[in-house]
């Protein structure tokens, strides 16, 4: 890589990171190239040449955002066995992080879905696509643990999706915005209580 590539791909890494910042304290849909250009000391012109227009500036913060997510939750989650031991590592990594009132760890998915649940466009649909992609991952992870007779054949992944979605919801919101130091813990047990209800008889002896 010469020099001046590595550059250039430097300077687009710091203009996401400062994005990712923005969108995390403001809302993905306030985000401006302006105000990029301030926060970051690039010309709003350099900006452009490099992200392009902002729609296009958008879904590569949200492709950065999934790819640390997969980062902090999913792939340290396929180190343990498929099934319900993986489930648990991604619902215990995934409440850790939405715990951590850190701007770097702020759901822009969750946010934006309240943003833009009654607006129509491109923008929305990526918002979907990432959360119905996450959901898709934790279903397969639940129908892992129903054919490994980990959790009853009858169970409904796409109701124990839902429910650990819920679960998820919950605690982002008495963290966040009640600051409860207690939401972790609540959390944690209400999830218990919940996967109980589904395991198979020969998994709980």
């Amino acid at each position: 890589m010469d020099t001046l590539t590595a550059k250039s791909e430097a300077t687009f890494a710091a203009i996401i990171d400062a994005a990712l910042d923005m969108a995390a304290a403001d809302g993905i849909g306030k985000l401006s190239l302006g105000e990029l250009a301030k926060r970051t000391g690039i010309s709003k012109s350099g900006v452009f040449s490099r992200v392009g227009s902002l729609e296009t500036l958008q879904a590569a913060v949200l492709d950065e955002y999934d790819r640390r997510f997969a980062r902090d939750i999913f792939l340290p989650a396929l180190q343990q066995p498929k099934g319900l031991p993986r489930l648990m590592a991604m619902v215990s990594a995934w409440s850790r992080r939405a715990c951590n009132e850190g701007l770097n760890n702020a759901c822009l998915y969750s946010a934006g879905a309240f943003e833009f649940d009654d607006q129509a466009g491109p923008l929305r649909d990526r918002l979907q696509q990432g959360v119905m992609a996450w959901r898709a991952s934790l279903r397969k992870t639940i129908l892992q643990a129903m054919e490994l007779g980990q959790l009853r054949p009858d169970t409904d992944a796409g109701q124990l999706v839902y429910e650990i979605y819920s679960l998820i919801v919950g605690l982002m919101h008495d963290t966040r915005f009640l600051r409860d130091e207690q939401a972790g813990r609540h959390m944690q047990r209400a999830f218990s209580r919940l996967i109980s209800t589904y395991k198979s008889f020969n998994d709980m002896e």
